[in-house]
């Protein structure tokens, strides 16, 4: 059984910076392809990035260039680097396993940027 602990969130303004991290429980956690994710109010839930237990990466087309997944299997940490924020940025942000595995999703980091 895995657990999954969003933080890092706030308020940020155009063009400022955060990083996420998300905390895994459990012994496996270097053994699970991650990723991040994102929903807007009133959207569905997307896709943000993935990274393999290997540390290859994919990124959703809005957010290349911006964006950085890393992980730590050390720590059973990975994290997201967001860089260039855009009000269209705002939502909350989710990690999980890739695919998404509904016992799984926690209660995510709120992401404001607002100036």
């Amino acid at each position: 059984q895995v657990q999954l602990v969003e933080s890092g969130g706030g308020l940020v303004q155009p063009g400022g910076s955060l990083r996420l991290s998300c905390a895994a429980s459990g012994s496996i956690f270097k053994s699970l392809r991650m990723a991040w994710y994102r929903q807007a109010p009133g959207k569905e839930r997307d896709l943000v990035a993935t990274i393999t237990q290997g540390g290859s990466t994919y990124y959703a087309d809005a957010m290349k260039g911006r964006f950085t997944i890393s992980r730590d299997n050390a720590k059973n940490t990975v994290y997201l680097q967001m860089n260039s924020l855009q009000p269209e940025d705002t939502a909350v942000y989710y990690c999980n396993v890739q695919p998404p595995m509904v016992r799984y999703w926690g209660q995510g980091t709120q992401v404001t940027v607002s100036s």
